[in-house]
């Protein structure tokens, strides 16, 4: 009798790690879309960004089409391909910063309107895009605490759960918010 309820006990705190692990693991993935959202939020502020700036620097065509060339590798990475996406998003960042730096060269750029409120615009997505980074690499952190942890690192081998990988950028050059002001 006194074994039955043991094995009860061990099944029933099996069942509270494994839907830990299931929360957390969900949490993650709550977290990698709202990063995923505001990437997206940013790809899609390119274009009108790259037009704008064109009008004014016509000749500077290499900067324009590597950006948008940045743009496109970075929505090309698969979704679940964390680093990727890290390492694309940070080449990203630097090309965009590269653009506003093409600004300072042209002052009927730097004042027309329509620039101003992009520039505005992609500052704060910068900003939420930082802010989803830190939220996705707590909900990470929390997943691998549980999946390395004991005794939930046995219920995660059993059932598959795996270490996320952290939003982190390789090279620290990229790791820099490209400059927005003048």
């Amino acid at each position: 009798m006194i074994g039955l309820a043991i094995a009860a006990v061990v099944v029933l705190y099996a069942i509270v790690i494994y839907n830990s692990l299931v929360k957390a693991r969900q949490v993650k993935e709550e977290a990698w879309s709202g990063i995923d959202v505001q990437l997206k939020r940013r790809a899609d502020l390119i274009p009108n960004l790259i037009e704008t700036v064109k009008g004014y620097a016509a000749h500077e065509k290499d900067t324009l089409e590597k950006v948008v060339e940045l743009r496109n590798r970075a929505q090309a990475v698969p979704a679940g391909d964390v680093a990727g996406r890290a390492q694309a998003e940070g080449l990203l960042s630097q090309a965009l910063g590269r653009i506003f730096a093409l600004a300072e060269a042209y002052p009927d750029l730097k004042a027309n309107q329509n620039f101003a409120e992009l520039q505005e615009t992609l500052e704060t997505l910068e900003n939420e895009i930082q802010m989803s980074r830190r939220y996705y690499n707590g909900a990470a952190r929390d997943l691998n605490v549980k999946v390395e942890s004991f005794p939930s690192n046995l219920v995660a081998s059993l059932f598959k759960f795996l270490k996320a990988p952290y939003f982190e950028i390789e090279n620290p050059a990229d790791r820099a918010v490209p400059t927005v002001k003048f």
